[in-house]
């Protein structure tokens, strides 16, 4: 190498340094350090749950904790990427990206489609077990944001019109009943909640959130009384309103991790040591059920600790809408909240026994590459919202 080549090289990398530096400065570390201090959680939790649980791994007790480690590897890489590509490029392949995950949701209600536990809801891709209604959320969130917020941000609206409104809630209904269809009545009531958050905090009409919450409620009914959902659904909401109801047939699964989760005590029992996790006590304890391995082996002190670092998520990320310059930004970070923020309440709420069972993974904890790649794309575009300067329309 010459010396004109070294000089050259020298200064690609002090720009890169001179580059680099502001972008770290500005990012919002305690939204980074909580995310991945709760993906430490999930992968430690995770290989709780199923070392000891040969049926799972074929024999290799490191199994799930590799695929764990790779998948939060996998989603932390898909946060830098969406940092890098920017919110104003993002913003433009928005239409691409809805429509892509608008597909593989269709292919999962085809012979494509793969069923798991009686529920068709994945694709297997190049290996991959996918869930594409993970995805769904956070394209739901960017597609409505950019119809509400375009008028708003362009300075010829005070506040979304009703057409745009219509818009987005057409945008987010064709996903939405797809999901429905597969059928994962969970993740449905999930976007439901993002749609809610997202209107709100678009500062559209109430009546726009009033009237979709009277949807929501008369619809409810009219699925109930046409007898539309599944036995196991059913089966599911009446083992919630009775606890006692069946508790080795049903009721089984919320039930054992209840007595899991009161083993812990204060301080659990440690971390591997937990009875019915080394017992097999608790089935899905990998994925629905992650949260009780964290109350038996970590006690109280471990699983609030869990929900603390869950709180710091969407406090920082409730900040980031706060501070956003534009409406865009604004209504992004709060649908993203509403997402998170529901999906941990009634993973844990489940858990606890105060929410019906409905297979929600518990967001960075939970095994499962879809739910974890999500996640940290979700961090990507707070993170994404917080470094970008206002947009001029």
């Amino acid at each position: 190498m010459g010396l004109t080549d070294a000089w050259e090289v020298r200064a690609k990398r002090r720009r890169f340094r001179s580059s680099i530096g502001p972008v770290l400065r500005q990012l919002d570390w305690p939204l980074l350090a909580a995310s991945v201090t709760l993906s430490v959680f999930g992968v430690l939790l995770v290989y709780s749950a199923t070392r000891g649980r040969p049926q799972l791994t074929d024999g290799d007790p490191y199994a799930f904790l590799t695929h764990q480690v790779v998948n939060t590897v996998i989603g932390v890489a898909l946060a830098v990427g969406v940092v890098r590509l920017g919110q104003r490029r993002l913003r433009d392949f928005v239409p691409i990206l809805y429509g892509i995950t608008l597909l593989l949701v269709l292919l999962v209600l085809t012979p494509v489609g793969t069923t798991v536990n009686g529920a068709r809801r994945w694709l297997m891709i190049a290996g991959m077990s996918v869930q594409p209604a993970e995805f769904v959320k956070i394209t739901i969130v960017l597609a409505m944001a950019t119809l509400l917020a375009t008028k708003v941000d362009a300075g010829t609206r005070p506040r979304p019109d009703a057409r745009s409104v219509l818009e987005s809630l057409a945008v987010a209904g064709a996903p939405a009943l797809l999901v429905l269809l597969t059928p994962d009545f969970g993740q449905f009531m999930g976007i439901g909640v993002i749609v809610l958050g997202v209107l709100l905090a678009s500062d559209a009409s109430a009546g726009w959130s009033i009237g979709l919450l009277t949807a929501g409620a008369v619809g409810a009914v009219v699925v109930w009384q046409l007898h539309l959902l599944d036995q196991y659904q059913i089966d599911r909401f009446a083992a919630f309103a009775d606890p006692a109801l069946d508790p080795a047939g049903v009721g089984y699964n919320a039930s054992q991790a209840r007595i899991a989760i009161g083993a812990g005590g204060l301080t659990g029992q440690g971390l591997f040591r937990g009875a019915q996790t080394t017992g097999q006590f608790v089935p899905e304890q990998q994925t629905d059920f992650v949260f009780s391995v964290a109350g038996e082996e970590l006690g109280f002190v471990g699983a609030g600790a869990l929900i603390a670092l869950l709180g710091v998520v969407l406090w920082r990320a409730l900040r980031i809408a706060r501070d956003c310059p534009d409406l865009y930004g604004t209504v992004v970070a709060a649908g993203i909240v509403a997402w998170l923020a529901f999906q941990a309440f009634q993973n844990i709420g489940m858990n606890l026994g105060i929410m019906p069972v409905t297979g929600l993974p518990l967001p960075f904890v939970s095994y499962g590459g879809s739910s974890i790649f999500a996640a940290w794309i979700a961090v990507g575009v707070l993170q994404g919202i917080r470094l970008q300067r206002p947009l001029s329309g």
